[in-house]
C-alpha cells in the first residue's frame, strides 16, 4: 500500500515574490531548479500567502489555519499562551505520521513562541537554514526509506536583503544588532552586492542591473495604514524616504543574487532525489512564506498586500502531476491549501474546519465542480479579500481605509479605485464577499 503513495518534499524559501523566478519571465533572475520544477509540472500564477508576514504563513503553512484564528497576525507573540491542541495535533506532520509517512524537518523556522517543528510531527534533521541544510537533505534522501516520506525543508534566502536596509537605517538596539558586520546575513548581502567580475560601474547600471519597477511611485490615494505600519519600524520609513535610484536598483540586485544563492541549495536536494532514483515516485511542492516589496511603491520588506508582497511562488509536480509546463490561474493560497493536498496525495485524514482545498484535482487534470471565488488574506494592517480580477483591503485604521484594485486594467496597483462610480457595483459585491470571509471582522 505505501509503494502506491507518493513520497513529498515540500521546499520553501523566505522573503520569495512570485516573480522572482526566470519560469516567471524575470531576465534579471537566474533560477534553473526552480524552472526544473515548472516545467515538470504547475506554476500557479495566482498564489498568495495566507499573511505577508514571517511568523504567522508558516503557522499557516504547518497547520492549514489563518493566523487570526489564534490572534496571530504579525510577528509578536507574546500575547499567545498557548496553542490549542486540536490545530497542534492536527497540523501537518502529525496528520501525515498518522498515515505512516516518515515526516522530517530541516531548516528555519519562525513559528510562534512554544511551537517547534517536533510540536507539529516532525523529526528535527537540521537547524541549519542555508548549504548545511542542502547537506541534510542530500543525505537523508541518500537513506533507505521502508515508509514513504513528508521532507519539508526551509530555506532562509532571499531573506537576507532584509538586512541591507536595516543596516542602512538603524536606529533601535534590535536593528544596530540585526546590522553588524559580522553576521552571516550581512556577509551574503555583501556578496550580493558584488558587480560582475570585470564589469564597469558604467556598463553595471547599463546592462546588468535590474532596472526601477514600473510600479515604482507610490500609489495614489495609498492607504494611511501603510505609512503607520512604517513607522513602527523607522529604518522602513527612512529608506522609502531617503533612498536614491542607485540605491533601490542596487536593492534589487541583491536580491536577485540572493534568489539565485537559494536556487543553488534547491538544486542540491532536486539532485539527490534524481540520483537516490526518487523522482517518479516524489510530489515535489516549492514556495514561499510571502514576498518583498523590490522597490515596488518605494518599499521594501513586506506586510503590505500588494502583489510584490503577498503573491508567492507556486510549483507543484511529480508523482501524480499529469500537467506539464503548464500556467494555472485558479485562486490558490499555500497557506491554506497545501496541507489538503499533502493530506490527499498521502490518503490522510483531513482535519476538520478548515478553508483550503486539496490542489490534487487541478494537478491530475480531473473536473472541478467549483472553485472559490474569493481569497482571503490578512495582515497587521488589516484584511483583504482577492478575485478573479479584483483585490479589496479593508484596514484597521488610518485614512483611505477601503482599497479596490482593478488588476485588469491596473496591474500594477498604482491607484486605489474604491471611488470610481463605475465600480459601485462590483465594491458591493466584494464588500458582501468580505463580510462572509471575515466573518469575525465585517465592514462597517
Amino acid at each position: 500500500m505505501t509503494k502506491t503513495r507518493p513520497n513529498i518534499l515540500f521546499i520553501f524559501t523566505d522573503q520569495q515574490s512570485a516573480s522572482m523566478m526566470s519560469c516567471a519571465g524575470n531576465r534579471y533572475v537566474n533560477t534553473p531548479a526552480m524552472d526544473s520544477i515548472a516545467e515538470r509540472g504547475v506554476r500557479f500564477e495566482r498564489a498568495y500567502c495566507a499573511n505577508p508576514m514571517c511568523v504567522p504563513s508558516r503557522f499557516s503553512l504547518l497547520t492549514g489555519h489563518l493566523g487570526s484564528d489564534i490572534g496571530l497576525l504579525n510577528n509578536a507573540d507574546k500575547h499567545i499562551e498557548v496553542v490549542s491542541e486540536d490545530i497542534t495535533e492536527n497540523a501537518l506532520g502529525w496528520r501525515l505520521q498518522a498515515a505512516g509517512y516518515k515526516t522530517a524537518y530541516g531548516g528555519k523556522v519562525h513559528l510562534p513562541k512554544n511551537l517547534s517543528p517536533k510540536d507539529l510531527g516532525f523529526e528535527v534533521i537540521s537547524e541549519d537554514e542555508r548549504d548545511g541544510l542542502a547537506r541534510s537533505c542530500v543525505d537523508f534522501l541518500s537513506q533507505s526509506h521502508e515508509q514513504p516520506f513528508l521532507l519539508s525543508a526551509s530555506f532562509v534566502n532571499p531573506h537576507d536583503i532584509c538586512h541591507l536596509a536595516i543596516r542602512d537605517f538603524a536606529e533601535t538596539e534590535l536593528e544596530k544588532e540585526l546590522s553588524r558586520s559580522e553576521r552571516i546575513e550581512l556577509k551574503e548581502v555583501d556578496r550580493a552586492l558584488q558587480f560582475p567580475e570585470g564589469v564597469s560601474r558604467d556598463a553595471f547600471f547599463a546592462w546588468h542591473c535590474p532596472p526601477l519597477p514600473e510600479n515604482f511611485e507610490i500609489q495614489q490615494d495609498e492607504p494611511e495604514a501603510i505609512r503607520l505600519m512604517q513607522a513602527r519600524s523607522p529604518f522602513k520609513a527612512k529608506t522609502r524616504a531617503n533612498y536614491s535610484e542607485e540605491q533601490w536598483r542596487l536593492h534589487r540586485w541583491a536580491y536577485a543574487r540572493l534568489t539565485e544563492r537559494v536556487d543553488e541549495q534547491i538544486g542540491q536536494v532536486l539532485k539527490a532525489l534524481d540520483d537516490n532514483g526518487l523522482t517518479k515516485s516524489t510530489l515535489v511542492v516549492f514556495s514561499s512564506d510571502h514576498g518583498d516589496m523590490d522597490a515596488s511603491h518605494h518599499m521594501e520588506h513586506k506586510t503590505a498586500f500588494y502583489d510584490e508582497a503577498s503573491r508567492i511562488p507556486l510549483l507543484v509536480a511529480g508523482a501524480g502531476v499529469t500537467h506539464k509546463n503548464v500556467v494555472n490561474t485558479h485562486l490558490v493560497s499555500n497557506g491554506l491549501d497545501l496541507l489538503p493536498t499533502f493530506c490527499d496525495a498521502a490518503g490522510a485524514n483531513l482535519p476538520k474546519g478548515l478553508r483550503g482545498s486539496s490542489l490534487l484535482p487541478i494537478l491530475r487534470e480531473e473536473p472541478l465542480t467549483s472553485w472559490r471565488e474569493v481569497l482571503p488574506v490578512e495582515s497587521e494592517m488589516g484584511q483583504m479579500i482577492v478575485s478573479r480580477r479584483y483585490k479589496y483591503m479593508l484596514h484597521f485604521e488610518g485614512e483611505h481605509r477601503e482599497q479596490l484594485i482593478d488588476l485588469l486594467t491596473d496591474p500594477g496597483e498604482t491607484r486605489n479605485a474604491v471611488n470610481d462610480p463605475e465600480n459601485k457595483a462590483i465594491l458591493a459585491d466584494l464588500r458582501t464577499k468580505f463580510a462572509d470571509a471575515f466573518p469575525n471582522n465585517p465592514v462597517t
